[in-house]
């Protein structure tokens, strides 16, 4: 398996296929690299070099007890990134895995990152304080901690259903999709996606957005029932320098599997422009 060991000792495993221009993978909590099967397979095909990694404490990476914090990610991203010494690459990034990518592209993408997309993302404030009272209450987040911390199994296999929508009336529901975020879910180490609750919800993007300077293409459904749309994508786009939205009625969060065709169909028209 193909993994780099950063500063604190922590191994980082990571795919890497193809070759052309690099295009790099940040999965949403608490799932791994395994969650973008479908855009690998099409940029792959595509001509592009495509790279995914497993969060720390996710999938197939170190089950560390400690470095679950957006600025570790986003430090472990640099490490990866100057390893397999990518240039003018894009970087994409679903939920958690997109305020991970403003996060690195704000500290350490410089002369390295070309575009960033961010779909279905965390940005730039989830949780509901004084100063950002659309948010979402604290009490959902100490839910999810709880039923992490005491029943996770079970409360996994229950998060997949507003996960990609399958609750709605009329949805089509697929088991191999649900058991596949599950199994990618319980690969990953308990304390790591405890902690995680805390950085996807608590972390403000604020300053990352408004700092970068590359394009950014903010993808979001308008159904999205883990981040939802007004608070997220619709204020995000505002605070970039060079964002474009793109929005989806009735598409879940999960929508990078439940929509490829359509998500890909978007991700390279914007990698091309």
């Amino acid at each position: 398996m193909s993994k780099i060991t950063v500063k604190d000792g922590t191994e980082i495993y990571y795919k890497d296929w193809g070759t052309g221009q690099p295009i790099v993978f940040h999965h949403g909590w608490p799932l791994s690299g395994d969650d973008w099967d479908g855009q690998m397979m099409f940029f792959l095909e595509q001509g592009y070099r495509v790279i995914a990694h497993d969060r720390r404490g996710h999938g197939r990476s170190s089950q560390t007890a400690t470095g679950h914090d957006m600025d570790t990610y986003a430090a472990d991203v640099a490490e990866l990134t100057k390893a397999l010494d990518l240039k003018d690459a894009i970087h994409v990034g679903h939920s958690t895995g997109g305020g991970e990518v403003i996060r690195y592209a704000a500290k350490y993408g410089k002369g390295r990152v070309a575009k960033a997309v961010l779909i279905s993302a965390v940005t730039p404030l989830m949780v509901q304080t004084a100063g950002n009272p659309d948010g979402v209450p604290m009490s959902v987040f100490d839910d999810i901690r709880k039923n992490t911390a005491t029943q996770r199994p079970q409360f996994f296999q229950d998060f997949t259903l507003p996960f990609y929508g399958y609750n709605r009336e009329g949805a089509k529901i697929s088991q191999g999709v649900r058991d596949n975020w599950w199994r990618q879910g319980m690969m990953g180490a308990i304390k790591a996606h405890y902690d995680c609750v805390k950085a996807f919800s608590e972390t403000d993007f604020t300053e990352d957005l408004k700092s970068v300077d590359i394009p950014v293409l903010v993808l979001h459904g308008e159904d999205d029932q883990i981040v939802p749309f007004p608070i997220s994508g619709a204020k995000a786009v505002g605070l970039l320098k060079h964002g474009k939205l793109i929005s989806y009625p009735g598409f879940p969060h999960g929508m990078p599997t439940t929509e490829a065709a359509t998500i890909n169909k978007d991700l390279l028209a914007f990698i091309k422009s």
